[in-house]
């Protein structure tokens, strides 16, 4: 199952830019993550996303983001019905 198609990620300044479902997308990598945002280049660009679309790993920091989480999608878990 592809939860996302994620592509050209790069990083500018304090932001990190990616495009996620053909959208180009922008976050203020202080907001997503302190530890990405104090790396080095080489740890920010030593990155893996992962084959299903569903986050992105940076080996080097061991720092792991869904892009769910990026784009303030919540998944409601579902409640167990109890029948008597």
């Amino acid at each position: 199952m592809k939860y996302h198609d994620v592509k050209n990620l790069q990083f500018s300044g304090d932001y990190m830019i990616l495009t996620i479902d053909n959208e180009e997308k922008k976050f203020l990598m202080r907001d997503i993550s302190p530890i990405l945002a104090n790396s080095s280049v080489k740890e920010k660009n030593n990155y893996e996303v992962s084959s299903s679309g569903y986050g992105i790993h940076w080996p080097l920091i061991d720092e792991d983001i869904s892009i769910d989480g990026l784009l303030g999608i919540n998944h409601a878990r579902e409640e167990k019905r109890k029948f008597a």
